[in-house]
């Protein structure tokens, strides 16, 4: 069972990658009247055109919780999603939560390095001079991305969250998001531990590329008992190219002048960003 036609939803978390939006979704839907589907729609982003009687359909096990939501980081980045998105729910309750832009694009960088999409040549990918206007960069000029949603919705229906404020208060971050979205209920207590880690061993990249083409038959039984203990006995702590504290400088001035334009949005909210400490 989808989304019935008459149900809206309620809110969405539409960013940023790599500032523990799956530990937000999954600490909210911990509560059993929030519903959240899983895993990431795109919806708004990639698959507008598969239309609205799909993006409902993509809500199985909805049953009549009283709030209701999505969670997307690509919806902050993709220059129609902000359009789409108040065309279909202009009244739509949004949530961004954001970190410090270069250690954001840092962690991006460690997640497809850990991947192997990326190489070891970090300056190809987070130097200013030559990746500016690539993913990495990109994607942490928060402000320039904002300007489409505040364009579009009221100023009261988005919610902007550090996360580093949500590390050092979760009780006190779920509990602001939990007034933005409506929910007067109880939340459940936070997760405690982080839903991602970079460095938790993982199956070689020589090793996952011969098993690729076994995935299908593979991923059925991946949490098994047997097949846990031998990733176990083959995974790996990866080892990821260093930030060089010159070239964190480097990307710390690229970041200034949007840092900057979203103090002035909301005064002190990069206050915890160790990057523009100086």
């Amino acid at each position: 069972m989808g989304l019935p036609n008459e149900r809206k939803i309620d809110f969405l978390i539409f960013g940023a990658a790599k500032c523990a939006t799956t530990w937000l979704q999954n600490s909210l839907t911990a509560t059993p009247q929030i519903f959240m589907p899983d895993p990431e729609l795109h919806y708004f982003s990639d698959h507008y055109d598969r239309g609205a009687v799909w993006y409902r359909d993509q809500y199985e096990g909805y049953s009549d919780q009283s709030i209701v939501g999505e969670k997307c980081n690509t919806y902050l980045t993709h220059p129609e999603a902000a359009k789409r998105i108040a065309r279909d729910y202009p009244d739509v309750r949004l949530i961004l939560q954001m970190r410090d832009p270069v250690r954001r694009a840092y962690s991006d960088y460690c997640m497809l390095y850990r991947r192997g999409t990326v190489g070891d040549d970090i300056h190809r990918y987070l130097d200013p001079d030559k990746a500016g206007d690539e993913r990495f960069l990109h994607n942490g000029r928060y402000a320039y991305h904002l300007r489409r949603f505040y364009d579009l919705f009221p100023t009261d229906q988005i919610l902007l969250l550090a996360y580093e404020n949500t590390i050092s208060q979760p009780v006190e971050t779920l509990r602001r998001v939990a007034d933005h979205i409506g929910y007067s209920g109880v939340v459940e207590p936070p997760l405690e531990e982080r839903v991602k880690n970079k460095n938790t061993p993982i199956v070689p990249l020589p090793l996952r590329r011969v098993l690729a083409p076994l995935r299908p038959l593979l991923d059925p039984i991946r949490h098994t008992g047997p097949l846990k203990a031998i990733r176990r006995a083959v995974a790996r702590q990866v080892e990821y190219p260093e930030l060089p504290d010159a070239l964190a400088h480097k990307m710390a001035d690229f970041y200034r002048p949007d840092v900057a334009e979203l103090d002035a949005i909301d005064p002190g909210l990069s206050r915890g960003w160790r990057s523009f400490s100086d």
